[in-house]
């Protein structure tokens, strides 16, 4: 009797060990399991260089989402980036998505300026205002040949 009982106490130890590791790696992971948090917007930009999935979506210094994807518009030769923002976060028509740097040679993240609009983006809906990355290797090359007035 005593040993189906301490084999019993194990069996239940071990399988609320498993639940606990299962909890960790979904709430480390920041996966989402149940009801869904965020909502989807999209974006056009002439050059997103640096800019990888995951990146940090940030609105005056608070992350607010992160990006989903990035793809290339075959058509228009153009990079379409899917954020992921988070709700209770209401963006307007007239909102800018910046590619910015996180330092001098940081990581590259979307800074998102408010407008001052009362259309409000829906999911799945593209911000228009958009301003790409700075290209530091094409600035220096073009101080160090000479050409900065282009």
């Amino acid at each position: 009797m005593s040993k189906t009982s301490l084999e019993l106490g194990v069996g239940i130890f071990v399988l609320i060990g498993i639940l606990c590791v299962g909890y960790l790696t979904i709430r480390l992971g920041k996966m989402e399991l149940l009801g869904n948090e965020h909502y989807y917007l999209n974006a056009r930009f002439l050059s997103v260089e640096g800019l990888k999935k995951g990146a940090q979506v940030v609105i005056a210094g608070v992350e607010v989402g992160q990006v989903d994807h990035i793809s290339l518009d075959a058509e228009e030769q153009v990079a379409i980036v899917r954020m992921r923002i988070r709700k209770g976060v209401t963006l307007t028509d007239d909102v800018i998505a910046s590619v910015k740097t996180s330092g001098l040679i940081g990581d590259k993240y979307i800074k998102l300026s408010p407008g001052g609009s009362d259309q409000v983006l829906k999911e799945g809906e593209m911000i228009t205002e958009t301003e790409s990355s700075l290209d530091i290797e094409e600035l220096i090359s073009k101080y160090a040949f000479g050409d900065v007035s282009k």
